[in-house]
């Protein structure tokens, strides 16, 4: 008889549990995978995908604004919010279900259910059942943070909520800089809701290069969203259907739908931790783990954002795939949590990779700056008053390029292609040897040939 029930039990069906669990039965083990919600995760279910969905639909207004300068006259048009949620719950339906399928035909048998820890080798369901495993995986992800309670706020919805909501809001107050709170600030307007974005800050997007910082929240304003920084929700009243947001500045704001979007905290509770001697990283809140996802307990690990490393869906799946060659394959592997491209999906959109200017200064002696602004080319029909950014953060000792930032249209994709030559450590001279693609936007990262600042840091005496 076996010692253990199974090989590996993964709590969690998203992105990084899925990919574990799959890629450990190609290796011949016997896996479970207990899932209480939907299939999918963070990612599929109320995450990335149907926010892209939604951002995607909320460009149509603007392309229809902008067709008139190419010659297109285009009658009265309406928008149908009930339509859009119905398709896209269609469509995470779908998705659901081809992740489900998928950990089946893998040999992985999935239970619906919640699992608690109750040692380091048992798992208690919801159903009563206990299972033994040999190797656990955690990968419960996280979940929208509120932050501290203010009056009133039972009124407050989160991201997960915006997906459902029955009705498009014609006035909503976002509470956030980041990126939740900027891709529903344009979201929303974009579909024709007035916003406003509320932020503690001095500015949105903390952590992201200043002039990034500086270009989106231009663009947001110049698109009719208002951004209040320096101020905090202090206080949220409702009175019948409408809402009245109480601003620690002392000023109100009036409208239909609030929602709270100022970050994500690990799902960590309630999983039986303790009882399993599994630690929690003081620093962030997360399972804390080493270079190989492995938490405190030997034969427990835990990737993706429960850990609150990179919270990022490739992440958690490069780290789930990692994690079953390490244990399952014996083929050890660990994940480069470095250069990792990252994308806003925001009205601008960010794609950015490496090193912002920041930081590049305070890890180098000299650092080259090539930025360039500009008017892209359909704004020159379109009429609309836009503006790209692009900008490369270059070592001016060894000419690596050490960040790249971009706003505009397709920044995400641009991106994506860029973060592989940064990953490859190319030089500036690769970039200049590289043939422009006329005409794009993008050929202006291979034609920035002057500097525009250049900064060298004096050794200290």
């Amino acid at each position: 008889m076996a010692e253990f029930d199974v090989d590996l039990f993964v709590i969690g069906g998203g992105s990084g549990g899925v990919r574990a669990a799959r890629i450990a039965a190609n290796y011949g083990a016997k896996v479970m995978v207990a899932e209480e919600y939907r299939m999918g995760g963070t990612c599929v279910i109320r995450g990335c995908v149907p926010k892209k969905l939604f951002v995607i639909g909320s460009h149509v207004h603007q392309e229809i604004e902008d067709a008139a300068g190419f010659g297109w006259s285009i009658g009265q048009v309406s928008f149908d919010w009930a339509t859009l949620v119905a398709n896209k719950d269609k469509e995470i339906a779908r998705l659901e279900g081809a992740y489900t399928t998928n950990v089946e035909k893998s040999g992985a048998r999935i239970v619906k259910t919640r699992a608690v820890l109750e040692d380091a080798h048992t798992i208690r369901l919801a159903t009563g059942e206990k299972v033994t495993a040999k190797y656990i995986l955690i990968a419960t992800g996280g979940a929208p943070n509120h932050g501290p309670a203010v009056p009133g706020i039972e009124h407050v919805i989160s991201s997960n909520e915006a997906f459902h909501l029955k009705e498009l809001p014609k006035r909503i107050v976002i509470q956030g800089g980041g990126y939740i709170a900027l891709e529903f600030a344009g979201i929303f307007a974009g579909f024709g809701s007035d916003v406003t974005v509320v932020y503690r800050g001095d500015n949105i997007l903390r952590g992201f290069d200043e002039d990034v910082r500086k270009h989106v929240r231009t663009e947001m304003e110049k698109r009719g969203i208002t951004i209040i920084t320096g101020c905090t929700v202090s206080k949220v009243d409702k009175h019948g259907k409408d809402y009245t947001t109480h601003l620690s500045s002392g000023s109100s704001i009036a409208s239909d739908q609030v929602m709270f979007a100022i970050g994500r905290h690990p799902n960590v509770r309630g999983l039986g931790l303790e009882a399993a001697g599994v630690a929690i990283n003081p620093a962030n809140g997360g399972i804390q783990v080493d270079g190989w996802s492995k938490t405190s307990v030997d034969n427990i690990y835990a990737v993706g954002d429960v850990t609150h490393r990179t919270n990022l869906t490739p992440v958690a799946i490069r780290e789930g795939h990692a994690f079953a060659d390490t244990v399952f394959g014996k083929r050890p592997v660990q994940v480069d949590h470095a250069t990792i491209p990252t994308a806003v999906f925001s009205q601008p959109e960010v794609g950015t990779v490496g090193l912002t200017e920041e930081e590049a200064r305070a890890q180098y002696s000299h650092v080259d700056i090539y930025k360039t602004d500009f008017r892209p080319i359909k704004a020159t029909m379109s009429g609309r008053d836009t503006r790209v950014l692009m900008k490369l953060v270059v070592d001016g000792s060894s000419d690596r390029v050490l960040g790249c930032h971009i706003v505009g249209d397709a920044a995400a994709e641009i991106t994506q292609a860029v973060a592989i030559a940064v990953k490859m450590k190319a030089t500036k001279a690769d970039f200049d040897a590289t043939v422009a693609l006329h005409p794009t936007a993008s050929e202006e990262l291979v034609t920035m040939r002057t500097p525009t600042a250049r900064h060298v840091r004096q050794a200290a005496e």
